[in-house]
């Protein structure tokens, strides 16, 4: 993608610009939605959160705001910020929940009872994410789920490689502590 095309859509080519904000979305809107589940391990917020962060690109375009240069850094970091401004908001206090019949839904089938015991595993690390600060939250989802390297990590975060790496390892510690606590469970064996 050119850096022109990427800064700003040409204002006078309506078509332009929504094919531009359609190909930022397919091609960013999946790590933006990743970035605010791991603040919040919740996916209807973070559905939410990626929502807002595209709708205020679009609203940055229109008002014709100075040029963004790297965009998708701009929509993480907008997302990020937006993740974190949830806990303060009127939103979180005030907002409407799903609803419980939706949460759950399962399919008819039984599972076999080796994804069972694997989905016990990822549960019970789910959780134990969930029991971690947001950061390492962050930066294990960074690294693990999405498979970014340090480089990429550090650009979102805007840090250093040297303190992704540290932060990193210090995450991996944090976790596996909490996970020792458990000896039933063993990562990367779903029978166990």
């Amino acid at each position: 993608m050119a850096n022109g095309s990427a800064n700003r859509p040409d204002p006078s080519s309506g078509s332009a610009r929504r094919a531009e904000f359609e190909s930022l979305y397919e091609h960013h809107s999946r790590e933006v939605w990743a970035l605010a589940y791991a603040r919040w391990m919740d996916p209807d917020l973070a559905l939410d959160v990626t929502q807002e962060a595209f709708l205020r690109l679009w609203k940055h375009w229109e008002a014709g705001d100075e040029a963004i240069q790297n965009p998708r850094a701009w929509l993480l970091r907008v997302a990020r910020n937006l993740a974190e401004d949830y806990a303060k908001s009127a939103f979180r206090r005030n907002g409407t929940q799903p609803p419980e019949l939706l949460n759950g839904v399962r399919s008819s089938q039984p599972a076999p009872a080796e994804a069972l015991e694997r989905e016990e595993s990822f549960a019970q690390l789910r959780a134990e994410l969930d029991e971690l600060s947001p950061p390492d939250r962050d930066i294990l989802t960074l690294r693990y789920a999405l498979d970014y390297d340090a480089t990429a990590i550090a650009e979102i975060l805007g840090v250093n490689v040297t303190a992704v790496h540290m932060r990193l390892s210090r995450a991996r510690q944090r976790l596996a502590e909490r996970l020792s606590i458990h000896a039933d469970f063993t990562p990367g064996d779903p029978t166990g």
